[in-house]
């Protein structure tokens, strides 16, 4: 066999070692432009996990890559005059020239030629190749040329970042937020041998401007950031290569294959410097390469499973590197933070890390946290124990005069079960149950304000005698058998009304017993669904007075807080989006125009319902899809409701068009909260596959949201918060029927928390820093 690869770096390197390891006699050749001494940057950093990685499939380079790395287990975050220190998390560096050599000598020691200064135009001198391996980085000359092919989507990202050195020694990953007569300069630091240590400066682009950065050369930029950060550095100078200012572009490709010709590494895929993957990403690339070609029975194959296999690791890596550096291009956002929940937000950006393994790993750092938060309730007026509290989940909030005791709410979930409207027992069980079960808030699903205004015939509604007092039924027995507090959420389902069940095919138009749909344009939502007619100003005034009639016989059921539905497609959201808003009056247009009649609404409904009850907003922050709502359009829209006098803003995204393309993942939505709360300046409810008592610790100890809303873990568990409560060791309501339940499960959970954190303490083996200075005891002893 014989395989060309194209570019000597760590993944053409790695690529070249494992497969002739496997094939002993194949002709392997590599192709490198530069000197073989050559190499931009200073350090690369792994974590213990990846070098694990490394040892399981070439000993030889994993044995020299470990005598040369430089180790370190903390992360340290400089902000506003404090450090804190984060230990447990097992990182080491190496210098990116030494990483090169042990690999090159280890690529000839297995007979693999080496080729430098060579440069590589056209892979028509490798006709006679096997398998072509391009591995020639970030600005992949290959890519280019076959741009069609590929396909590659290039996101050049905003903040500008500079890569230098300088022999400041460090003993952690370290993070300094420094702030400027121009704006925010962050560094990212580590330390990859003895008198060396990487530095990554980033600053937005209005603060490079500021800074007079634009058109100095390496010397004049080191010097500046020298400026700013000699206090930290001293006397150790900054060191350049290649050091100038750019921008960082995420990089992905539509297919990573071509006859026999395959991506590897930055050619392939970028993942962002803040979270220290591209390297990582490179060499795991060839070890997935390397286990394809062993597996399959030829190279077409071996390329087929080698992208099919990769493509899910690399994308959730990459994910994981754009909620990271969105995190960084948005700094500003968390300026304005305690200095604890400061550095908590910087160790939980990526969503990785959460409250819990930081209570396992730094839980001296995790109490700071816990204080900050309740000293930032105790400010609020609440008397909150500040030295020992409990953690944020189970911390009191206030809206108006309704305190809820608790941050986990039951978010508003359709269950299409009603009789014409009207909630039965099915709705008197499943809303009583949740309210038992702990949360500190809980909302109806969209409950209709009239019988045209439903998504299917099972939608719960609120315009007649008999709604009223069905859901006043319900609003009773959860106020005497529990503290919750309770949230009706009205709504109108406009051109996504008259449809089937959820189980029987969601957003499908009904095939009998429809109604007409109205909307803000007449767009159907499938091309076969009924078209909506486009509202006139008397319609809007009637569907206004039909809110207004729900929003009285709300009160009068003794709901304590009131939301408006302007999300998911739905009517007043088709105002909003410019997507499914194409009027040309005073109510479409520009954001402002399309804000106009869901205002009117919202202004109404606050107008009469009981100034000491808050009222919320549901929102898209997104509709995840092109020429639509942004969260930059989200922040604005948020504004504009609490300059109506919005209390909360309810923060989804999408199910505006059928052709969104939502990305999806753990706490998908969160940033959107994030963005929202911290720029309008509003309290935020975060919503969207959170699922874990610590993923509601984590969002709320960073910022992120005020309250959490969780669907589907309180569809399969009514009593989530209870149960919480008890692993955090926090009070919570029980009812007397339930109290020997309730004191059984505290009781087993201290036990049972120790158990488990004794557990995981136990199978995490000691980081390779902690071995290192646990060898070296003896000899400093001597």
């Amino acid at each position: 066999m014989k395989i060309a690869i194209i570019g000597g770096g760590p993944a053409g390197l790695y690529a070249a070692i494992l497969l002739r390891k496997q094939r002993p006699h194949a002709d392997i050749a590599v192709y490198e432009r530069n000197r073989a001494d050559d190499t931009f940057g200073f350090g690369v950093v792994f974590s213990d996990a990846t070098l694990d990685n490394f040892e399981t499939y070439d000993p030889p380079s994993y044995r020299r890559i470990t005598q040369e790395f430089a180790y370190w287990d903390d992360i340290a975050v400089h902000f506003r005059g404090t450090v804190h220190r984060v230990g447990g998390n097992g990182f080491c560096g190496c210098a990116r020239r030494t990483l090169l050599t042990i690999l090159q000598d280890r690529a000839r020691e297995l007979g693999v030629v080496l080729h430098f200064e060579i440069e590589i135009e056209d892979e028509s001198r490798f006709a006679d190749a096997d398998l072509v391996i391009v591995a020639d980085g970030i600005n992949s000359r290959f890519r280019e040329k076959y741009v069609d092919h590929f396909a590659p989507e290039v996101d050049l990202r905003s903040n500008k970042f500079a890569w230098m050195g300088s022999t400041r020694p460090l003993d952690a990953f370290t993070f300094i937020f420094q702030e400027t007569e121009w704006g925010p300069f962050i560094a990212h630091a580590y330390q990859y041998e003895a008198g060396h240590s990487t530095w990554i400066f980033e600053t937005d682009p209005a603060t490079f401007e500021r800074a007079g950065l634009t058109g100095l050369d390496e010397r004049q930029s080191a010097e500046r950031m020298k400026q700013i950060f000699g206090w930290f550095l001293g006397d150790h100078p900054l060191l350049t290569n290649r050091s100038m200012w750019r921008n960082f572009p995420m990089i992905r490709n539509k297919r990573w294959v071509k006859g026999n010709m395959v991506l590897l590494g930055d050619a392939k895929a970028s993942a962002h410097f803040s979270i220290g993957s591209g390297t990582k990403l490179a060499m795991e690339d060839a070890i997935a390469l390397a286990e394809a070609m062993q597996r399959a029975p030829n190279v077409a194959s071996a390329l087929d499973a080698y992208e099919h296999g990769r493509r899910e690791e690399v994308e959730k890596t990459q994910h994981a590197a754009d909620v990271s550096l969105v995190w960084f291009e948005h700094v500003d956002r968390f300026w304005r933070f305690d200095p604890v929940q400061f550095a908590f937000g910087v160790m939980t950006r990526a969503k990785a890390i959460t409250y819990d393994n930081l209570t396992l790993r730094a839980p001296d750092f995790v109490a700071e946290v816990d204080k900050a938060f309740a000293r930032q309730v105790h400010a609020e007026g609440f008397d909150v124990d500040v030295d020992k509290p409990v953690a944020p989940m189970f911390q009191p909030l206030r809206l108006r005069e309704m305190t809820v005791n608790n941050r986990a709410v039951v978010s508003p979930m359709c269950m299409y079960s009603a009789e014409e409207g009207v909630p039965g027992d099915f709705h008197l069980v499943h809303y009583g149950s949740r309210a038992i079960g702990g949360a500190g808030l809980i909302f109806t699903e969209m409950t209709c304000i009239s019988r045209d205004a439903r998504i299917t015939p099972g939608c719960a509604g609120l315009w007649n005698d008999e709604q009223e007092a069905a859901w006043k039924r319900i609003v009773d027995f959860v106020h005497a058998n529990s503290r919750a507090r309770f949230a009706l959420q009205l709504g109108h389902a406009g051109r996504k009304g008259a449809t089937k069940l959820m189980w029987d095919g969601m957003d499908r138009p009904l095939e009998q017993g429809g109604w007409d749909v109205v909307s803000a344009s007449p767009l159907p939502y499938f091309p076969d669904s009924r078209v909506p007619r486009e509202l006139d100003r008397a319609a809007m005034d009637r569907i206004r007075d039909d809110f207004l009639a729900a929003t009285e016989r709300g009160e009068r059921c003794g709901f304590d807080m009131l939301e408006l539905h302007c999300a998911h497609g739905y009517l007043l959201a088709s105002f909003i989006s410019p997507l499914t808003n194409q009027r040309t009056d005073d109510y479409g247009g520009p954001l402002q125009n399309r804000l106009r009649f869901p205002l009117e609404v919202f202004a109404a409904m606050r107008a009469i319902w009981p100034a000491h009850k808050p009222m919320s907003v549901r929102i898209s922050a997104t509709d995840w899809a092109e020429g639509g709502i942004t969260g930059d359009d989200a922040v604005l829209i948020a504004r504009a409701f609490a300059e109506a006098g919005v209390d909360l803003v309810d923060v989804s995204t999408g199910q505006t068009v059928r052709e969104a393309q939502p990305i999806y993942g753990r706490m998908f939505q969160t940033p959107f909260s994030d963005q929202v709360r911290n720029e309008a300046r509003v309290a935020t409810m975060c919503v969207g596959n959170i699922t874990t008592a610590d993923q509601v610790n984590t969002i709320l100890a960073a910022g992120r949201a005020d309250l959490v809303a969780l669907g589907r873990p309180h569809l399969v568990d009514a009593a989530f918060t209870i149960k919480a409560a008890a692993w955090y060791g926090a009070e919570v309501f029980c009812p007397p029927q339930y109290l020997p339940g309730k004191e059984q499960i505290f009781r087993n959970s201290v036990r049972d928390r120790q158990d488990f954190e004794d557990l995981k303490i136990k199978a995490k083996p000691k980081t390779r820093a902690e071995l290192k200075a646990e060898a070296a005891k003896p000899l400093a002893a001597e």
